[in-house]
């Protein structure tokens, strides 16, 4: 079979409970890029999948503890979820599975490899608004010679914002590919790995921008590529 009528098998991480929207947005968007999508949640998921690449997806904050930091009230957390992630991507870094960690997902990853986290962000804001909307309204200021700028085609761009946490110390192997106009981290990536991103924005809700979908395309590509 040619390697371009290949699909390969992109597990999507996310809740046992709720988290459809997100999943139907993220199982699109890899379609659309010639990958198969297989849903994957602390209830219906043994860690036996042959994966090919993954996505860990957003959802609630990440449960403090994790990063040696004190639990707040009034927040959502999902210790299943944390523990039922971790686990993947413990499994995707010692395969070289191509990853793509989104929002939550970016900050798991980034907790796994050491780091730590900002747990509110009113405080760090100067001059953007701690707003959430799925609308690309906030801006991104891409690293030059970035992976992420050769994905992104560009420097500067706009994005979502649905998030409360964000990074604060990088976790072990990362560096900052983009930050917002308050130098939150936005985007990392690991050089070393075949395809290890993380964005703190959510690319599956801005599929209609192709630069945006090239995040997709990417992941499904290297992938491809590893079979």
């Amino acid at each position: 079979m040619a390697a371009s009528f290949i699909h390969p098998v992109i597990g999507v991480t996310g809740p046992s409970k709720g988290g459809d929207r997100a999943w139907h947005f993220t199982r699109y968007a890899i379609l659309a890029a010639g990958g198969k999508p297989l849903r994957l949640t602390p209830r219906r998921s043994h860690l036996h999948e042959v994966l090919d690449g993954i996505v860990i997806g957003g959802g609630d904050d990440i449960y403090p503890t994790l990063y040696e930091s004190e639990e707040l009230p009034n927040t959502r957390y999902d210790k299943e979820r944390d523990l039922f992630e971790l686990m993947y991507i413990e499994k995707s870094l010692q395969q070289n599975i191509p990853m793509l960690a989104i929002c939550r997902g970016e900050q798991l990853l980034n907790t796994y490899l050491g780091g730590n986290l900002h747990q509110n962000l009113r405080e760090l804001r100067r001059h953007t608004r701690n707003r959430f909307t799925v609308l690309p309204l906030k801006t991104l200021l891409v690293e030059p010679d970035s992976r992420m700028q050769e994905l992104l085609g560009t420097t500067r761009c706009r994005i979502n914002s649905l998030h409360t946490q964000a990074i604060n110390e990088l976790g072990s192997g990362l560096r900052v590919a983009g930050r917002d106009l308050d130098n939150i981290v936005q985007a990392v990536e690991d050089p070393s790995k075949p395809f290890l991103l993380g964005v703190q924005w959510h690319p599956e809700y801005l599929i209609y921008l192709s630069r945006q979908r090239n995040l997709f395309r990417a992941l499904v590509t290297t992938a491809r590529q590893q079979l």
